[in-house]
């Protein structure tokens, strides 16, 4: 028979352990809303305000500018974190609604905690970091740093466990991939935003676009040879001032002896100060001696494999525009200027001397899409929400030629990757028009106005 005094110990220690385990649920939930607050105030943060803030002394702000510098430790040691506080906080709810309400309780232990997880510890200290990031970013900072620092090699023993079972499987795993990329995370939020109408798609366009500008290279976006406009520099100088004045283009590459041998660029306003200047000299009979290559550019040429970032930091400090493409052998592949890479950002760029009017991506009464042959898989990707590989190919002519193992003729129709391809006309060895249309109708978009870029 147990004694009055007994119970009431026992009852009193019950309760003081229900009442420690509800303490450290408690202290759980609020490191895993620290963790969270601080990851979206440390990721949402702009550099350039942290530097600046840095700069007039506040030693936050510097310490948040460190921890950035190397984003995959940060958001490894973050992720453990969290991944810890949230699994004791299920492992301790789960024990105490069991001790409470018995085997009913375990249900009620999973839906409180998801809950809980959710709301305190996830949506509300991300909402509440994202209100100034800058500011949340420098208070968290040392905090941050003193709990990132010892998880560092556990990190690093999770990235090289991840690296073996790769290679077990013959996957080699790639240097440069991050185990845990900021990237990522950025594109699937957009991706997910899209998807449930809170980001528009020319937003998500307009931000992928530069996201991805390090993954292209310049061989993906470039104008192909066999569609430059050149000039002959043995032309008469009427002759090139006619080709100067009919193109679109202000500048124009000149060549001597074969289209690969390209000796200079050519401006049009620097060509008609020249021309201006030779006339009002020597009046209209010094244009028969007049020398166009006095007047033009030495020519700018980049290797096919540089990247568009580089690329256009490259035109930045250099304060040109234009560049010849070539291979590894030297040969003539393309052009490149700044407005094609700023065009994989915010889209199509026309003006009123524009002749190749941006194509009409409409469909006709059975759903076809007539395209050029040249377009890029990107463009026309970006431009419809399609999902064509370009792995193998760039333009939607080259993804046809590749699947079809020849070059077809017109009237020939393939179906692969989803979608129907009709070859409608085709130049020598070039397709030059095809109609496309899905195989299954793609979900309405929540967009509205949505055009072709």
């Amino acid at each position: 028979m147990t004694t009055p005094g007994l119970a009431a110990g026992t009852a009193s220690a019950h309760d003081l352990a229900t009442w420690l385990t509800v303490a450290a649920i408690v202290l759980l939930l609020a490191v895993s809303a620290f963790l969270s607050g601080s990851e979206a105030a440390l990721i949402a943060s702009s550099r350039a305000r942290l530097r600046n803030r840095a700069e007039r002394g506040d030693d936050g702000a510097a310490v948040a500018l460190e921890l950035t510098e190397d984003s995959e430790r940060l958001i490894g040691a973050l992720h453990l974190g969290r991944i810890i506080a949230n699994v004791l906080t299920a492992s301790l709810a789960t024990g105490l609604f069991l001790h409470l309400y018995g085997l009913g309780g375990e249900a009620v232990a999973v839906l409180i905690t998801v809950i809980l997880v959710l709301v305190l510890a996830e949506i509300l200290p991300r909402a509440l970091a994202a209100r100034d990031p800058e500011e949340t970013a420098c208070r968290v900072a040392r905090a941050v740093r003193a709990f990132a620092t010892p998880l560092a090699p556990v990190v690093a023993i999770a990235r090289l466990a991840v690296s073996g079972f790769l290679a077990l499987f013959r996957h080699a795993p790639d240097p440069e991939a991050r185990l845990f990329s900021v990237q990522r995370e950025i594109v699937d939020a957009l991706d997910l935003g899209h998807s449930s109408g809170t980001v528009l798609k020319e937003e998500r366009d307009l931000l992928r676009g530069a996201l991805d500008l390090g993954d292209r290279a310049v061989e993906e976006i470039m104008l192909h040879r066999s569609r430059i406009e050149m000039i002959d520099a043995d032309l008469p100088t009427q002759a090139v001032l006619d080709r100067v004045l009919k193109s679109p283009h202000t500048r124009l590459p000149i060549f001597r002896g074969e289209r690969e041998n390209v000796i200079a660029v050519i401006h049009a306003k620097d060509l008609l100060r020249g021309v201006s200047r030779a006339v009002g000299e020597g009046g209209s009979d010094a244009l028969e001696g007049f020398d166009i290559l006095s007047v033009a550019m030495p020519p700018y040429f980049v290797p096919d494999t540089t990247p568009l970032d580089e690329q256009m930091r490259e035109f930045l400090a250099r304060r040109t525009h234009f560049a010849l493409v070539v291979d590894e052998y030297g040969d003539l592949r393309g052009l490149i200027t700044l407005e094609d890479i700023l065009e994989e950002i915010v889209g199509e760029i026309t003006d009123e001397h524009d002749t190749d009017i941006a194509q009409s991506l409409t469909p006709n009464d059975a759903g076809d899409y007539s395209v050029d042959g040249a377009t890029t898989i990107r463009d026309l990707n970006r431009a419809l929400d399609w999902s064509l590989p370009d792995d193998e190919a760039n333009t939607v002519a080259g993804l046809v030629i590749h699947a079809a193992q020849s070059i077809p003729t017109p009237g020939q129709v393939f179906s692969f990757h989803g979608y129907r391809f009709e070859v409608v006309a085709r130049r020598e060895n070039r397709i030059t028009r095809l109609r496309i249309r899905p195989l299954v109708a793609p979900p309405p978009s929540g967009d509205e106005g949505r055009s072709g870029q």
